[in-house]
């Protein structure tokens, strides 16, 4: 044991190098292309934020994506990290310290795990599981071949959340005193429900469907690498459909056109063009009857109505039962589990404790803006008046940029 105990102790020296490398190995899933067209179509809508920006906000995380996102990137010499007994312990580390990461910036998480899929999802998990054969196949040829760069890349492929992580998250959180969730189906759902009803701020998630569920808020990076100093990318829902113009079903419809985990897509339609689409001729149907379907032929029995109808009434948590507690860490709890049961050095997960009872000291100053509602957005025309206001106001006072009149 004392040799495992090194071995975490090690790795968690190295962390700027060994854990939580950022997102590098996977794509936004979700809806493709998305971030990239509302870059394009709607800078305003996105942000980028510091992680101190969210002190006091209470964020609904997709905890399965955040998972997904240390079995990845938490390693050790390309590997997964185990315990003596073979067990992955990579999921834990990850969980552990990044939830700390984000306790210490004020920031009160809530995880939320995905139920069971939709029925319309069926199609793309078996593409998903022809994949992984593929994977399986040119794994076993890379290692053959001693090619470890692509033994490291199929590896990664090969790479699902099972219950036993989710189970073991669970009870990891439990013992933090930090709370979750179980959807009765998508998570990403259930967190853009919460965030509807007010209970949260935002949804924290690297794939971009929480918007098509209509989160009012999503955050992506948020549980990305402290060391590569990525900033969070905070996009608004609201402002998206101001400046594209579309109204929340028009936008699912967009999605579905650009390709979503639920249907097929038109074939020969990019981003540029959906969006083109969309804009003329308001909904998939109109869409249907006006262009070559010679050219650009759609699935057979395509299913982007239900699609539509899953994202606009999906299977969420009652959001008005829940109740949302964060309370204080049981340390002898989080010692037994994390370092009796998975070998975790007990001087790491003790100063994470304290870490965690720290946090919740800090936590009770609130932030100003939770004392006001805000009730609309300026228009452009009156930024625009506003700014020409305030120039012309410098101007007749010349006034000189840096020089305050000192307060008393």
């Amino acid at each position: 044991m004392g040799a495992v105990v090194l071995y975490q102790s090690v790795v968690l020296t190295e962390l700027s190098r060994v854990w939580l490398v950022p997102f590098l190995y996977t794509v936004a899933m979700g809806i493709h292309g998305l971030a990239k067209l509302i870059a394009d179509q709607a800078p305003s809508a996105i942000k980028e934020q510091d992680i101190k920006s969210y002190f006091g906000r209470k964020i609904a995380i997709d905890a399965s994506m955040s998972i997904y996102q240390f079995l990845i990137a938490v390693r050790q010499d390309g590997n997964v990290l185990q315990n003596e007994d073979g067990e992955t312990t990579s999921h834990l580390m990850g969980m552990f310290y990044r939830t700390i990461r984000m306790l210490e910036s004020g920031i009160k998480p809530v995880y939320v795990f995905d139920g069971k899929p939709p029925q319309l999802k069926s199609g793309e998990l078996e593409k998903r599981g022809e994949r992984r054969a593929e994977a399986e196949k040119l794994l076993a040829q890379a290692q053959e071949a001693g090619e470890q760069e692509n033994i490291d890349k199929f590896s990664k492929r090969l790479v699902k959340v099972t219950k036993q992580h989710n189970d073991e998250c669970k009870k990891l959180l439990t013992l933090m005193g930090v709370p979750y969730i179980e959807a009765p189906c998508e998570a990403e759902a259930s967190c853009a429900a919460l965030v509807k009803a007010g209970k949260v701020f935002a949804t924290a998630t690297e794939d971009m469907d929480g918007l098509t569920f209509g989160t009012g808020v999503l955050l992506r990076h948020l549980t990305a690498s402290e060391a590569k100093k990525l900033p969070i990318q905070e996009f608004h829902f609201n402002r998206i459909l101001q400046e594209t113009g579309l109204t929340h079903q028009q936008f699912i419809d967009l999605c579905i056109l650009l390709g979503c985990d639920y249907c097929g897509t038109i074939k020969g339609i990019g981003p540029k063009r959906a969006i083109d689409l969309i804009k003329q001729h308001g909904s998939i149907e109109e869409i249907l009857d006006n262009i070559d379907p010679a050219k650009h032929p759609a699935p057979e029995d395509w299913l982007y109505k239900e699609a539509r109808s899953l994202f606009l009434e999906p299977e969420v948590v009652d959001s008005d039962s829940v109740e949302l507690k964060w309370t204080d860490p049981d340390e002898e709890g989080l010692v037994q589990f994390m370092c009796a049961e998975k070998q975790f050095s007990e001087e790491r997960i003790r100063n994470g404790c304290k870490k965690i009872m720290k946090s919740r000291q800090g936590s009770t100053q609130g932030r100003l803006d939770s004392f006001f509602t805000v009730t609309g957005s300026l228009s452009s025309k009156r930024k625009e008046l506003d700014s020409k206001g305030s120039a012309k106001k410098k101007l007749k006072t010349n006034a000189t940029p840096g020089k305050f009149k000192k307060a008393k």
